[in-house]
């Protein structure tokens, strides 16, 4: 689907300079309305793991992607993306697993590639896009494109998504391939997504969804969101519950997600999620407390996890818990910040981890304090300092202390043509 894509955008192109009369004005009858996207974001990343015989790690990264959004044959509603993007350390600091041995693991390796490329047509609420995407769901808890890292995750897919009646927004999507963060994390995947969301209420919007991984798991689900003021303060929550089941979608010649099953037809999965959150708004102080439940395998092959998700925004910036644990995971969470306007935004968040299922009479996972401040600098520039420490629980878990920290700038430029 993404070679379609890519192909007929390349025999446009091919065609019109083939016909000796290319010139500005043929261009324009191909592409119009062209908006053109920039982005730079250099990092200084910092990671030491204790005690684990690798040394501290240094990354100094530079993300940078050019992208262009355009309008094709002058027809209303179809459209093309393309986007490219390049990480580059440029050898100034790249103390860093997996660009050098010895040091702790820094997942932003030098690498180039397509991250978007796709054809889209809209009309009567519905719209179809065939090629390379990146796509975020809800929160990213399930789906996402791994935005934090220097390198995102992508997907070639073919998706409908259908808006025409107020409030309700459907998506289905069949997934051959997604592209992860690394090298050559290539995954080949006959994945099927399907969610829907309506907003009954402003107090309310309500989520069903089912993701359909081939030879891991389906993941079936329901969430509930909302917000609701009382003059000047405003409250939000979040209640969401899913169910890990055995894969819908299995083929043998694909790879195998769940480790030790050689036949996808005989995965078995048995796992549950929970999300609890609520949080306050009030002159500009923010404060909020979550409880979210990723249970152990109970009588299925491993416990609940979310493969394709942004794993960064979940259980802790320090990145201890990126896989589940066998005994599952309980993550209690205290978060607490205040937003002073132009001058930036302060948040810092407690987790308290513990084990779904006890291991040898134990249960205590650790606990993590993360730190972000946030500054816009000027228009499309913005400053981020973060910090994460992770202080290890039980020694049968087998876990390490470890700390994170982070600068970042992030320069974005838009502009239509």
């Amino acid at each position: 689907m993404k070679k379609i894509g890519l192909s007929l955008t390349a025999a446009m192109v091919l065609a019109a300079g083939m016909s000796g009369v290319a010139s500005a004005d043929t261009l324009e009858n191909i592409i119009s309305n062209p908006k053109v996207s920039l982005e730079i974001r250099p990092r200084y990343e910092y990671a030491d793991v204790k005690d684990n015989g690798l040394d501290s790690a240094k990354a100094l990264t530079v993300r940078t992607a050019l992208g262009l959004d355009a309008t094709l044959f002058d027809i209303e509603g179809l459209g093309a993306q393309i986007q490219m993007m390049n990480v580059a350390n440029f050898g100034w600091v790249d103390e860093y697993a997996p660009e050098q041995p010895g040091y702790d693991t820094i997942m932003d390796p030098s690498q180039t590639r397509v991250t978007q490329a796709n054809v889209s047509y809209s009309a009567n609420g519905f719209t179809g896009i065939v090629g390379r995407k990146m796509v975020v769901l809800d929160n990213a808890r399930f789906i996402g494109n791994v935005g934090w890292r220097q390198m995102p995750q992508t997907y070639d897919l073919a998706a409908v998504i259908y808006n025409g009646i107020e409030n309700l927004s459907l998506l289905g999507a069949y997934v051959n391939r997604v592209h992860r963060i690394t090298k050559d994390g290539k995954l080949d995947t006959g994945s099927v997504l399907l969610h829907g969301s309506y907003k009954a209420m402003p107090e309310l919007t309500i989520t069903v969804y089912d993701y359909m991984i081939q030879n891991f798991a389906d993941h079936i689900g329901i969430r509930l969101t909302g917000k609701v003021a009382f003059d000047e303060v405003k409250l939000s929550y979040t209640a969401e519950y899913a169910m890990q089941n055995d894969p819908t979608m299995t083929e043998e010649d694909d790879p195998i997600l769940v480790p030790g099953r050689s036949d996808p037809d005989k995965i078995e999965q048995d796992a549950d999620y929970y999300n609890l959150n609520v949080g306050l708004n009030y002159a500009g102080f923010i404060a909020g407390v979550g409880y979210e439940v990723l249970s152990d395998k109970g009588d299925g092959d491993t416990p609940f996890m979310t493969p394709l998700a942004t794993l960064h925004a979940m259980n802790g910036w320090a990145d201890v818990f990126l896989k589940t644990p066998n005994q599952g995971l309980q993550d209690f969470t205290v978060k607490l910040g205040y937003n002073f306007g132009e001058y930036g935004k302060l948040v810092g968040i407690y987790h308290n981890f513990t084990a779904d299922e006890e291991l040898s009479g134990q249960d205590d996972l650790g606990s993590e304090i993360d730190v972000a401040y946030t500054y816009k600098i000027t228009k499309g520039l913005g400053l981020l300092l973060k910090y994460a420490n992770y202080d290890a629980g039980d020694a049968v878990f087998n876990k390490k202390d470890t700390t994170k920290y982070w600068v970042q700038l992030d320069y974005k430029f838009n502009a239509e043509m």
